[in-house]
């Protein structure tokens, strides 16, 4: 299985927009393993254990995720719902290190 890291939106401006976004987080990670991947992400995960709204916080999650990246062969961005400025530092990241990006829609997933 291809090691995967999924870029998607986390935060909302409401809690309907962050459990919207958890939604499709999580709709993202079950279309990549029915692609036959092993998709990872850390805002998923790491938002489990550690406060969002604490800067330091939010950045140790994100280096974290970031090292773990390091292993991956794709980053898979999920775009119905946009590109937040944490998914493009991913993105960018993933350039930096010579990862591939390949950008995904869901079907059934409109912008708002």
């Amino acid at each position: 299985m291809k090691l995967v890291v999924i870029e998607s939106p986390f935060a909302g401006a409401t809690p309907e927009l962050a459990e919207r976004n958890l939604s499709y987080a999580r709709e993202a990670m079950r279309d990549s393993i029915l692609r036959g991947e092993a998709p990872f992400a850390s805002h998923l995960l790491y938002t489990q254990v550690l406060d969002d709204k604490i800067p330091e916080e939010r950045a140790l999650g994100i280096q974290a995720g970031f090292e773990w990246g390091e292993m991956a062969e794709l980053v898979a961005v999920y775009t119905d719902l946009g590109v937040s400025r944490g998914m493009t530092a991913g993105i960018e990241r993933a350039q930096k290190i010579g990862c591939s990006v390949e950008h995904r829609t869901l079907q059934g997933w409109v912008r708002p």
